[in-house]
């Protein structure tokens, strides 16, 4: 059975509760049931079971943990729009041999023209599995006629996680 979420924050409440459960959508249901009673006073029962039924989502990857694989890759280019559409042809092109579980790309305040791509891998090994697909052959070599320079790569072994 496919894991399940259940959000407080996506939930009608005036409280501002911000808990959030995974699991089983019958274990869902229950627990999360149990904890609308607890903590917001409402009744168990049939409409309040359906009201969380509704609300469950499909589950959402674990963030970054120790042990994961994150490369960060700064572009120069004025031409962001269409690296950004590469990147939409890239992910339809690899579908499910993509290693990568997920991706920013952000602006870079103080240098225009300027962009990073924080891409996050399990493992090094997924990442090169990742970098060794054709689709990602091709893409280089598209992004490279794109930027204005060399694209700069940054390989890190994440040691912990945390704010």
């Amino acid at each position: 059975m496919t894991r399940k979420m259940l959000d407080c924050r996506a939930m009608p409440s005036e409280s501002g509760c911000t808990v959030t459960l995974y699991g089983e959508e019958d274990e869902l249901v229950r627990a999360g049931a149990a904890h609308a009673v607890d903590a917001h006073g409402h009744t168990d029962g049939p409409e309040l079971q359906d009201m969380l039924r509704s609300g469950l989502t499909d589950a959402v990857e674990p963030p970054t943990r120790a042990g994961a694989f994150v490369q960060l890759i700064e572009v120069r280019t004025r031409r962001v729009d269409d690296v950004i559409a590469l990147d939409q042809r890239w992910a339809q092109s690899i579908g499910d041999a993509r290693t990568a579980r997920w991706m920013i790309r952000a602006a870079d305040r103080d240098r225009p023209d300027t962009y990073v791509a924080i891409v996050e891998f399990p493992s090094r090994e997924a990442a090169m599995a990742n970098s060794d697909h054709p689709a990602t052959t091709e893409l280089a070599g598209q992004m490279a006629k794109l930027c204005d320079e060399e694209p700069v790569f940054r390989n890190l072994d994440v040691l912990a996680t945390g704010v």
